[in-house]
């Protein structure tokens, strides 16, 4: 008996299962980049460990006409070339689904299942009788099983020709055996495989304007955007790509077109506390400088992260999470460094949190990181996470004001000094929290201070005196509570009915959450979801929960550490909070969130509405 098949039309999953290091990288990324040139949105997702070469890799790519981001969990399509995971990758599979392999050396029927359908390719053989070089034959066997899908999945070959052409413009070399080995797969399946399989991709107009980029290079081209002009960092997964980035975007817009000169400074440094130090130093001269880390960097740095946040200098800190504790999960994805961030270092500390969404958010919050930096006098961390960084995401337009002028905050010029204007560098003048500062070099002989780690008055005298530690630690306080009006706001997104539960999220949880709003509202569950995106809290938070009966709270640790800080921070009543946790180390789902959510509601008697049509 055959087993089923599934039948979709661009709505499916494929992943591919490789060897680290054999050139599979290219190749399934432009299988993804091609369905999006077709005109439907894609979703791909790297996964890959933390040595060099030999072990297994996977490229997952969600098809979705619908334009969902997130992962979806299950595979229908699986391209199995790697015999070292194959009991896992065919376990993936879903009932009627499809798996594509080698099969060149034939396997015993007790290594498939019943329940999927199997297609067989002797790739091997093809390239050994087409190519003499070992190399040529590994790399243009991916290219080769490209040129199968698309005809199993009735692609446009064109869109793949068209982009292979663009990849290797100027290099004949390369250009026409790509060419032909994606011909030579497809034709071989035309003619020897059943073409199309229930799984098809059509050609649609649902990516609009949309653009693809890794969060890592949008949040480099906000650094530069935002005024940016000194990094330091040391080399981490997954936040090494930020610094290089950086780098090319530099010597593209921050060089002299008179001069030649780079109006620019990066710096490798020795280790991840030199590079905090060096990024300390340059935003107490004045300059706008980031580091780029993960958690154990953030380990590191805190003794640094704490003498700017008390001698009050403008850090920004990019944190592109993965999974810890100690050196972890290194190419996998957590959101678990809310708690080590928002309290680093020693002592009474509280940081500016920022929770960017998708690379435009990378963008445009690590432009506005360099400038509430700079107004608060303080460090400030872009919380992104591997799944943001590292994979290549759908998003909207970048935009950026040229009229926009930076925010360099409270700065004493020489002006005002010469007019006999009170300086003390921790004088609170205004109210809020926040003193004046002077740049090195302001004037000649006023406005200069002592920086310190160490307790001081408030005209930077040294002083152990326990009052003067208690006026500055209270100043500190209510700085905190004027980012509040700085940082962005929580994002509502109202149920289309009255909801009795609400549901929290942030950052690289918002795909996989927008697709579980609709896929609940679906099933008579309506749950209405504040989209959290930065810390400190604003009172809009605290008023949302107290509007709900219960409120889930979701997020990719284990310790429930946005719950915790909400707990702390803004005074909520923990029994009035759900947690949802997902912490593998893969991006969280749309059916994780719904089974989770689903099942409370169920547990609590709670009928579902009679479901909606336009869910």
């Amino acid at each position: 008996m055959k087993p089923k098949r599934i039948e979709s039309i661009n709505d499916f999953v494929i992943k591919f299962a490789n060897v680290n290091g054999s050139g599979s990288a290219s190749a399934n990324e432009l299988f993804a980049r091609s369905i999006l040139r077709m005109g439907v949105p894609v979703s791909p997702r790297n996964i890959f460990p933390s040595n060099i070469q030999g072990l297994p890799t996977w490229y997952e790519v969600r098809v979705t006409e619908k334009g969902w981001l997130g992962r979806r969990g299950g595979v229908d399509l699986m391209v199995a070339m790697n015999p070292q995971t194959w009991n896992q990758d065919i376990a993936e599979i879903e009932p009627g689904g499809y798996l594509f392999y080698d099969s060149t050396r034939p396997l015993p029927q007790s290594k498939f299942r019943d329940d999927i359908n199997v297609i067989g390719m002797p790739l091997t053989d093809i390239c050994n009788a087409t190519y003499d070089d070992s190399r040529q034959r590994q790399l243009f066997k991916n290219i080769i099983y490209v040129g199968a899908l698309a005809a199993l999945l009735d692609m446009d070959a064109g869109a793949i020709a068209e982009l292979i052409g663009e990849q290797y413009k100027g290099k004949e070399k390369l250009l026409k055996p790509n060419l032909n080995a994606m011909q030579m797969g497809r034709d071989y399946a035309l003619a020897h495989l059943k073409c199309p399989i229930g799984l098809r991709v059509q050609r649609a107009d649902a990516v609009g304007k949309k653009i693809f980029m890794e969060g890592n290079s949008a949040a480099a081209l906000g650094a530069v955007y935002g005024g940016a002009t000194v990094c330091a960092w040391y080399p981490i997964t997954p936040s090494s790509s930020v610094a290089e980035a950086f780098e090319r975007y530099c010597k593209r817009l921050r060089v002299d077109p008179e001069t030649g000169k780079n109006k620019f400074a990066i710096v490798q440094a020795e280790d991840e506390l030199a590079s905090i130090g060096m990024v300390t130093g340059a935003g107490w001269n004045g300059a706008r400088a980031f580091t780029a880390t993960s958690g154990p960097g953030i380990s590191l740095m805190t003794e640094f992260i704490g003498l700017a946040y008390f001698a009050e200098i403008p850090v920004t800190v990019i944190d592109v999470q993965r999974g810890g504790p100690s050196t972890g999960m290194p190419t996998r994805t957590q959101q678990a460094d809310i708690l080590s961030t928002a309290y680093a270092s020693h002592g009474d500390t509280k940081h500016v949190l920022l929770f960017p969404e998708d690379p435009k958010e990378c963008f445009e919050f690590t432009a506005q990181a360099l400038d509430l930096a700079d107004r608060l006098q303080t460090p400030v961390f872009v919380m992104t996470d591997l799944d943001i960084g590292m994979n290549t995401r759908l998003c909207d337009p970048l935009e950026w004001d040229d009229a926009k002028q930076y925010d360099r905050g409270k700065v004493m010029s020489a002006e005002e000094l010469q007019a006999g204007k009170d300086f003390g560098r921790y004088l609170d003048l205004d109210g809020d929290g926040i003193p004046y500062r002077t740049y090195p070099g302001t004037h000649p002989t006023r406005g200069a201070y002592f920086t310190r780690g160490t307790t001081k008055d408030r005209y930077a005298r040294y002083s152990e005196a326990g009052p003067d530690y208690v006026d500055n630690m209270q100043r500190l306080l209510k700085k905190f509570e004027t980012a509040k009006t700085l940082v962005p706001k929580p994002l509502l997104s109202a149920a289309l009915h009255p909801a009795r539960f609400g549901v929290i999220y942030f950052g690289s949880t918002s795909p996989a959450m927008a697709e579980a709003l609709d896929a609940l509202a679906a099933q008579g569950i309506y749950v209405n979801a504040l989209r959290v995106r930065a810390f400190p809290f604003q009172d809009e938070i605290a008023d949302f929960v107290a509007a709900h009966s219960k409120v889930f709270v979701i997020e990719q640790n284990r310790d429930a550490q946005l719950k915790t800080l909400l707990v702390n921070e803004a005074h909520i009543n923990p029994a009035s909070l759900i947690s949802v946790l997902h912490y593998d180390g893969t991006p969280i789902t749309a059916r994780f969130i719904v089974k989770e959510i689903a099942a409370v509601t169920a547990a609590l008697n709670v009928r579902p509405l009679k479901k909606d049509k336009a869910a």
